[in-house]
């Protein structure tokens, strides 16, 4: 993840600007409509921005989903069928905002941040959420479209998500959205349990850059995926005749799953803090392992050392103070063996004192 993910327009624009950022990457647009209630359904699948009007004359639940890309031109669309606010339509243009929620006339909006994981990691996409009088209208700028299993419910009438009124639908995706959380935290799980191994292991220069490559995308996870809980806890707070009170309910489930995630991304990231000070201490306790056999080896011939100096000192074998040994027949394997038997008495005496 990227240190500064967000999106902006030139210092001094004027607010409520659309024009699109020129710098990220960009994917087609595309714009699906689905209409339903408890007794029909209706999937009338990609169409354009000014066809979406006429949706709303009808007294059933209205779900814009707008994938990819969103053009000036199509916000400035919706945002006029829909009474959208510029402000909240500048948002969308500039993504990486921090998860909010916005109570305009007869309407909420919503950010959240959703993870997804690719290749290279976790990546966080924002998704944003227009809540009025018996519709919905989400935004997202990714590639693929993360609402699809909502999409399915709805088709085959499961639960009680047909025979609810639009509040239910936010709900819907909202729990979709924070759920996704918990395979974002799985992932990073099986990351962390790879470094603890190679802690044990064989630590090494890339063990610590993985642990703080951890510890950084685990501190802008926490960054965007905390202020969802002020998101639900202002929805459930507040009171508003779009959210029915049963809906509550459902809300306050949700806002239990922002909680878990939490609790489990704090306990990654104090994990990811120790493991900095067991790479620490297991270098430490290597470099004294290595200073030890160092030391035990140089230690053995210090005294071999000693004894080859002394016989090394060639006088004249004819005077009464000369070494004897050196006019001895086996003297040369003699001080072999008395070197020889010196090494093995003091790896003898170090291995009883558990020196090595």
């Amino acid at each position: 993840m990227a240190y500064f993910g967000k999106r902006y327009h030139p210092p001094g624009t004027a607010p409520g600007t659309l024009t699109r950022p020129e710098a990220g990457q960009t994917f087609p647009l595309t714009i699906r409509v689905i209409d339903y209630d408890a007794e029909h359904f209706d999937d009338a699948g990609e169409v354009d921005a000014a066809d979406c009007r006429t949706y709303l004359e009808r007294p059933t639940v209205t779900w814009i989903h707008v994938q990819g890309t969103a053009e000036p031109n199509v916000l400035y669309e919706l945002g006029r069928q829909f009474d959208l606010h510029p402000l909240a339509l500048e948002d969308i243009v500039n993504s990486g905002q921090r998860p909010k929620v916005e109570n305009y006339p007869n309407q909420y909006f919503v950010i959240t941040a959703l993870p997804v994981q690719r290749d290279r990691g976790i990546e966080v996409e924002q998704v944003s959420l227009f809540l009025g009088d018996h519709y919905v209208v989400s935004f997202h700028p990714g590639g693929i479209d993360p609402f699809e299993p909502v999409r399915k419910r709805l088709r085959n009438g499961a639960g009680r998500i047909r025979a609810r009124d639009a509040g239910y639908l936010l709900y819907s995706l909202l729990d979709l959205v924070i759920d996704q959380g918990f395979p974002a935290l799985e992932f990073f799980g099986d990351q962390i349990e790879d470094v603890e191994d190679d802690l044990l292991q064989s630590p090494d220069k890339a063990t610590l850059a993985r642990i703080h490559e951890l510890k950084r995308n685990l501190l802008l996870l926490r960054r965007m995926l905390w202020p969802q809980r002020e998101v639900l806890n202002t929805l459930m707070r507040e009171s508003t005749p779009l959210i029915a009170s049963e809906t509550e309910l459902y809300l306050r489930d949700c806002y239990d799953h922002t909680i878990q995630i939490m609790d489990l991304l704090e306990t990654y990231r104090d994990m990811i803090s120790g493991m900095v000070d067991v790479y620490l201490s297991s270098i430490s306790n290597r470099l004294n392992e290595v200073m030890r056999v160092l030391t035990v080896i140089a230690t053995v011939f210090i005294p071999p050392s000693f004894i080859a100096a002394v016989y090394g000192m060639n006088f004249d074998r004819h005077s009464p103070w000369n070494m004897p040994e050196l006019g001895w027949k086996y003297g040369y394997l003699f001080s072999w063996a008395v070197m020889i038997a010196m090494i093995v008495g003091m790896l003898i005496y170090f291995k009883r004192k558990k020196w090595f």
